[in-house]
């Protein structure tokens, strides 16, 4: 193994040996005054001492000094043209300062000169916007933080650089001295919205760039069969690869309660109690339970909407009107498995078994379905997956499961206007008392509702929402599935959440970040957001005793709104992360440039074809449409240079009916060449 040099750190402690070096074997670099120390150096120092050039200075790589810059003669002597060179980058007037100083710093590293293309690209295309600065880059590589981790004082550091500066021991930022958590210093987390700008910065080019757009191939919901299907590229047996079919309902992803008939633009009908579907593809489709595998639809911050009984935990017990259902996890699958009936360890109140326990202490409704391949029970269909309405969680708690681990137990007794599918009762259900649960006496972690539900029941309109449902977060998945509205985007369309990615977002408000927080979880939030959050609370519980002595306060854990970990010793004191801030900024601010040169192509473009379809009025009434096929033979001359923007290629790729030729062309290959699989 080749030997490895390096310098004294600040401290004047050697990083080859660890020791502290005494004055008299340092020696000091003639260019960049680096400290080093002589016996750990692979190639000791030859004399004039004052003359020497460290590893990091020399031409030669690995800190093998060439023999002209160890004797000290002249570069001239050893180097051949490189002074001609250096005094020609000198008097050359078109450069810059800093552009002189990289070509000097290219020939004196041997690197000869380089293009100014190839210096781009090896840049990252940082040069491209001009959106990362030199204060944006890692202090110890001085290069783009790769796998950026933000310390709790606003400064960004590679991964592995952050991991050598903890490794010797600091528990400092490197910038500001500032002190680094204990827990974020063991286990530092990269910091996903940062690595979303930078790649943003890096990929984003002018609207005058020579090169290619990427165009992605997608097919809309409305473009979608009717039924689940299989591509030519992902096909198996059954239903493994299978693709989603289109969504027949108007509803988000994130939709509390039943579904009704105006949520059905289809049938007008709504999601009906007792409706049957083959498989769980078919009943995704009209949203009564949107995840094909897993059994709970939910997010572990929001609530639970949906649950399925398959069968998937034996602890499960199915009375029809009220059942216990076990939770998710607990059991080993890693590497390849997909599945796993044995547990491996307890569950616990997190991810999906959080969100049920949210729906519980809020009593939001939550809709159930039952599959056929629940064996155990009296109430499941013979076959296929049937919608019973909708349930309420009345408790929830942790008991240790037929396995000897402890497992996550929800009561659900039905609260639906809907009388169920397997009674012969004209009505609904009424307001019933909970049933007797044994298991009760051994449980622990007991979740009772504190609060008065949001779905209960009215005398004069039945069950229904008590106050008002939660808003939802995610977009409708079935839009309108008619005509695009061609030309300049409304204004609207334009604002800051439409040009910014969600990973920039926050992730309380789900807006742009605004003075963005980054806690040492690695989770960021707008300032006013977080702080905000725990405005109310103070950090410390002043306690006293019955007597009337005052005991130690005890401090108050605050946890992340993402994540269970405590960052109220981060809120004392919390620091903006300004360099994420001055990023977001400036793509804000390119994307608004882009964005007005965008409309005036647009403008350009809906004017010739206003030309055009004046000249078609005038033709003769016989000609012909055109077809997909000729529309898209008529793009082989236009090269993508000749676009300047995505929306410009949007136009231009746009067919009668709003969609994409690029998407149309996609789904008729599908159509007609692929075929669409109907496996049941």
């Amino acid at each position: 193994m080749a030997p490895c040099d390096l310098p004294c750190d600040s401290d004047g402690v050697c990083m080859v040996c660890k020791k502290f070096a005494v004055e008299a074997e340092i020696i000091l670099c003639r260019t960049c005054a680096t400290p080093w120390h002589a016996p750990c150096l692979s190639r000791p120092p030859d004399p004039p001492l004052s003359d020497w050039l460290c590893p990091d200075c020399s031409a030669s790589p690995l800190g093998v000094s060439s023999t002209a810059a160890v004797a000290g003669r002249p570069i001239g002597e050893s180097g051949g043209g490189l002074v001609a060179s250096i005094r020609a980058i000198e008097a050359d007037g078109s450069l810059t300062e800093q552009e002189k100083a990289r070509r000097r710093q290219e020939l004196v590293g041997g690197g000869g000169r380089v293009s100014e293309d190839t210096q781009e690209v090896e840049n990252g295309g940082n040069d491209a916007l001009g959106l990362l600065d030199e204060k944006f880059n890692c202090s110890f590589c001085m290069q783009l933080p790769e796998r950026p981790v933000t310390t709790p004082c606003g400064h960004n550091f590679c991964l592995k650089c952050f991991q050598k500066w903890i490794g010797q021991g600091k528990r400092t930022c490197a910038k500001c001295r500032s002190p680094i958590p204990s827990r974020m210093a063991s286990q530092p987390r990269v910091n996903s919205a940062l690595v979303v700008a930078i790649r943003m910065a890096k990929t984003a080019k002018p609207a005058s760039s020579s090169c290619q757009l990427k165009v992605y191939h997608f097919i809309r919901n409305e473009n979608r069969p009717d039924k689940a299907f299989t591509t030519e590229r992902a096909k198996k047996a059954g239903k493994a690869n299978a693709c989603s079919g289109q969504i027949f309902v108007t509803v988000p992803p994130d939709h509390f309660g039943p579904i009704l008939a105006e949520h059905d633009p289809k049938r007008n009908k709504g999601v009906l109690v007792g409706e049957l579907w083959e498989d769980r593809l078919e009943c995704r489709q009209w949203g009564a339970h949107l995840p094909h595998i897993a059994g709970i639809a939910g997010q572990s911050y929001y609530g639970a909407q949906s649950v399925a009984l398959s069968g998937g935990y034996e602890d499960d017990e199915d009375h029809g009107d009220w059942f216990l259902y076990t939770g998710s996890g607990g059991r080993d699958l890693s590497g390849n498995k997909r599945t796993n009936k044995e547990h491996a360890f307890d569950q616990k109140f997190e991810k999906y078994n959080e969100a049920l326990r949210v729906s519980c202490k809020k009593g939001f409704p939550v809709r159930v379905v039952r599959s056929h391949k629940e064996k155990r029970s009296a109430y499941a269909p013979e076959s296929g997956v049937r919608y019973d309405g909708i349930y309420r969680i009345e408790k929830c708690w942790r008991k240790v499961g037929t396995q000897g681990f402890k497992v996550c137990r929800y009561l659900f007794v039905r609260c639906d206007n809907e009388p169920a599918p397997w009674t012969s009762d004209e009505k609904g259900d009424q307001p019933r008392s909970l049933p007797a649960i044994k298991e009760l006496k051994h449980a622990t972690d007991i979740t009772v509702r504190k609060e008065s539900p949001a779905w209960d029941y009215d005398e004069n309109h039945g069950w229904r929402w008590t106050r008002s449902p939660p808003e939802s977060r995610k977009a409708i998945t079935n839009g309108d599935s008619g005509k695009k509205k061609r030309g300049r985007p409304p204004a609207n369309e334009t604002s800051k959440t439409k040009r910014v990615p969600r990973e920039l977002s926050c992730e309380i408000c789900w807006k742009v970040m605004s003075f963005p927080l980054t806690t040492p979880c690695a989770h960021n939030f707008c300032k006013s957001c977080l702080v905000g959050s725990y405005a109310e609370q103070s950090f410390v519980r002043e306690r006293t005793r019955e007597g009337g002595r005052t005991l130690r306060a005890q401090k108050i854990v605050k946890k992340c709104p993402s994540c269970p970990n405590d960052i109220s010793d981060f809120l004392q004191n919390p620091q903006v992360n300004r360099e994420l801030m001055d990023l977001i900024e400036s793509i804000e601010v390119k994307s608004e440039e882009n964005t007005g040169s965008s409309e005036e192509t647009s403008d350009a473009l809906d004017k010739s074809e206003e030309d055009g379809k004046g000249a078609e009025e005038s033709a003769p009434k016989n000609v012909g449409t055109k077809t997909i096929s000729e529309e898209s033979n008529g793009m082989d001359g236009m090269t993508l240079n000749e676009i300047t923007s995505h929306d410009a290629l949007d136009k231009k790729l746009m067919t009668a009916d709003g969609d994409s030729i690029v998407n149309a062309v996609n789904s008729k290959a599908e159509d007609g060449k692929i075929g669409f699989s109907n496996h049941t």
